[in-house]
């Protein structure tokens, strides 16, 4: 059960009528108040929420669902203004799982879908991750590309582990800076994209895969390389 809560109720019956066509089983919500009656009764699989609601806004039920331990696991895909940059990063750094910039495609928005569910489907833990050409070993603490090793400094072993194990999300800086360099880290979001861009380097044809997400950050793509 995938739930939408979005107010336009044209976009609200497209978005149903278009993940139903696709298999998906799908209920939507105009504001916050049946949403949270419907969680009461069934949780979903996933949930796409728009940001600009009457009453309740998606930056406050997005707050309430990863504060609870029983609805904080539960992927979310947040719709914003196109080009809302704020509102993407804040979604980000409250847990969201991704975003769709508002006017978005339907087949977007079942692509995006899909990449969550991949992701997010519990799956027993890999000590080798595998993205393209890039091999990571969790446990040996080991990087190769092309089956020839790397060097990374603990920190670009970090946020390459990070996006690896994250395929296609997008991190905001701030997101890096706390989960890698710690909260009480003081300095500049700069030290992110000085990293990056030496990790880039250090994977050679494959730097390629860690995509700038404009106006966010970054992402990791398997681009085949």
């Amino acid at each position: 059960m995938i739930y939408c809560v979005e107010d336009d109720q044209s976009i609200r019956d497209l978005m149903l009528y278009t993940l139903n066509t696709a298999g998906f089983s799908a209920n939507g919500f105009p504001d916050s108040v049946p949403f949270w009656d419907a969680m009461k009764q069934e949780t979903p699989e996933l949930i796409l929420l728009d940001i600009m609601l009457p009453g309740e806004d998606g930056i406050a039920i997005l707050k309430e669902l990863k504060a609870s331990p029983l609805t904080r696991n539960i992927p979310v895909i947040m719709a914003t203004a196109k080009d809302s940059e704020y509102d993407k990063v804040i979604g980000l750094d409250l847990g969201a799982d991704d975003y769709l910039s508002k006017p978005f495609g339907m087949m977007e928005m079942i692509s995006r879908i899909k990449a969550v569910l991949r992701r997010t489907t519990p799956k027993e833990d890999a000590p080798v991750l595998m993205c393209g050409g890039i091999a990571l070993n969790t446990v040996k603490h080991q990087v190769s590309v092309h089956d020839q090793p790397v060097t990374l400094t603990l920190k670009e072993y970090e946020l390459l582990r990070t996006f690896m194990e994250n395929l296609g999300k997008a991190f905001s800086r701030e997101q890096l800076l706390s989960s890698i360099w710690g909260i009480d880290f003081v300095g500049e979001t700069r030290t992110v994209d000085v990293h990056i861009g030496t990790l880039r380097t250090k994977l050679g044809s494959c730097g390629g895969m860690i995509a700038t997400v404009r106006g966010v950050g970054y992402r990791m793509e398997d681009t085949g390389e």
